[in-house]
């Protein structure tokens, strides 16, 4: 009997597995492992692009290549679904984010003897990754990897900062994190900073929230051609191409619907898409509890010919109940990875009889999607989203219809 074994599938971990069940990292589908475990390269095994794979803990999947990849975007939302008995009567070709694509990154940065770090952190470790680069950032936000390393050697405390970098229609947010500035000096060097680089805005926390020390003009994100405030630490897709193909897909599957809810809204990235896509005039709801972004979505909405109509609302306190969904024609909710338990229940109840669903956690969203099935809801399409290239990290968009 033979010992060698070939990799069938990866696993949520990003761990090959053989036919036995054995999980081996840094396997990918195709490849033969013998009995100790060491891997023969077999077809999608490329050659990782980034010199930090394996050590830094942004990327597990650089060794698989975009067939490979595809397929476990894919199987990891199907398997979802089918775990709660669900098949999606149409699946739709996944979606898979290009390289230098994405425009909103968290990096951490510490000074050290003779300079600092900057990067992410290692798999499982707070031990920072020093970047040289970063395959999957747009080129605006990779080009200030250098920059940043200076700046918090010459003038960072002696301990670990966040630094958020967003990239928007003016160009780049950074956000720092327990960086303190202490002083007219480091106050000016920033603001030299900020000058020498072009950025968007520059905000430090130290402690009471974020405060802006540099934005000569207002930051704004465009959504469907809407020009949206962007608030320091909000919530974006994390790249344009996904959000578009998410928000194409739910303008489709909309169709003819005149009132639309968007649940847990954001800023407004599927309310502006929607009204956009409209026929004869959509009215769209658009539904947030972060108080920022739910003024910059009712600003934007009411700037942009008052079809988007924001509302202030905590939905996991307080959903819409099923009186409430009943008055519209459909319902597109896109919640946090934790899902959205309560509202799912509300439109359960209701006679809604079409939702889009987009979701960045495929359990949450196939434990929703079963109490939908009980209701009456079929899963009509599906389409894997995997929009953090070479992560674990998988997102998806639905449509159920009753």
């Amino acid at each position: 009997m033979s010992s060698l074994e070939t990799i069938i599938r990866l696993a949520a971990k990003g761990d090959g597995v053989t036919p036995s069940g054995r999980h081996i990292a840094g396997a990918v589908p195709g490849d033969v492992v013998d009995a100790g475990g060491a891997i023969t390269r077999g077809a999608h095994h490329q050659n990782p692009p980034c010199r930090h794979f394996a050590a830094c803990g942004g990327c597990q999947l650089q060794h698989a290549d975009d067939a490979a990849l595809a397929a476990f975007v894919t199987e990891r939302v199907v398997n979802a679904a089918r775990g709660q008995g669900l098949e999606p009567e149409e699946l739709l070709p996944v979606h898979l984010s290009p390289p230098h694509s994405r425009r909103r990154a968290g990096l951490h940065g510490l000074r050290i003897a003779g300079g600092a770090v900057l990067g992410y952190r290692e798999g499982g470790s707070h031990r920072v990754v020093d970047l040289a680069e970063c395959p999957v950032l747009d080129p605006a936000l990779a080009a200030l990897i250098g920059p940043l390393r200076k700046f918090v050697a010459a003038h960072g405390p002696k301990a670990m900062v966040g630094i958020d970098l967003t990239l928007a229609d003016q160009g780049v947010e950074a956000s720092f994190t327990h960086f303190p500035l202490e002083g007219l000096g480091p106050t000016e060097a920033a603001l030299d900073f900020a000058r020498e680089q072009g950025l968007a805005r520059l905000s430090f926390d130290q402690g009471y929230g974020p405060e802006t020390v540099w934005e000569p003009e207002p930051v704004t994100v465009t959504l469907a051609g809407v020009p949206v405030g962007l608030p320091t630490g909000a919530f974006l897709q994390a790249t344009r191409d996904a959000e578009s193909r998410m928000a194409a897909d739910a303008a489709e599957w909309l169709g003819e619907a005149r009132m639309v809810a968007d649940l847990f809204a954001g800023l407004g990235t599927f309310a502006f898409a929607l009204r956009a896509e409209g026929q004869g005039g959509r009215k769209v709801l658009a539904v947030e509890a972060e108080q920022a972004a739910h003024l910059a979505c009712k600003t934007a909405g009411a700037r942009s010919g008052g079809q988007v109509l924001a509302l202030h609302r905590d939905l996991f306190r307080a959903p819409l109940q099923h009186a409430e969904l009943s008055r519209f024609d459909a319902v597109l909710l896109d919640p946090p990875r934790a899902g959205a338990r309560a509202q799912i229940a509300g439109i359960a109840a209701s006679t809604l009889p079409r939702l889009v669903y987009v979701s960045c956690n495929p359990s949450s969203w196939a434990r929703d999607a079963a109490v939908l099935a009980g209701a009456g809801f079929r899963l009509r399409t599906l389409r894997a989203v995997g929009q953090f290239r070479w992560s674990t990290h998988v997102e998806l968009v639905s449509l159920f219809e009753r």
